[in-house]
């Protein structure tokens, strides 16, 4: 059973930093690039992370770009986000998941609030 578990969210000032763990279970951790998506209310879900947990290899969109950096720890099957020089516009809920063909599966999220 895929169990996606994200944490770390909370409020902050703009210019604040924040780092969101997600705790993968229930698959072959390293066969996938995991990423990291957000919500924020009144919009569609977007990508704004993914790391290929087999080379390393990253991508970001630039409204992140710069500012967010995506890591793994595959021996503990974790994904983490360093978000750095938060903006109001950041302020969404954010998901792991999937980079290519996300799991039908979401977790509940971590709400992010960046404070202007």
């Amino acid at each position: 059973e895929v169990q996606l578990v994200e944490s770390g969210g909370g409020l902050v000032q703009a210019g604040g930093s924040l780092r969101l763990s997600c705790a993968a279970s229930g698959f072959t951790f390293d066969d996938y690039a995991i990423g990291w998506f957000r919500q924020a209310p009144g919009k569609e879900r977007e990508g704004v992370s993914c790391i290929s947990t087999s080379d390393g290899n990253t991508y970001y969109p630039d409204s992140v770009k710069g500012r967010f950096t995506i890591s793994s720890d595959n021996a503990k099957n974790m994904v983490y986000l360093q978000m750095n020089s938060l903006k109001p516009e950041d302020t969404a809920i954010y998901y792991c998941n999937r980079c290519y063909a996300p799991f039908d599966y979401w977790g509940q999220g971590t709400q992010v609030t960046v404070s202007s």
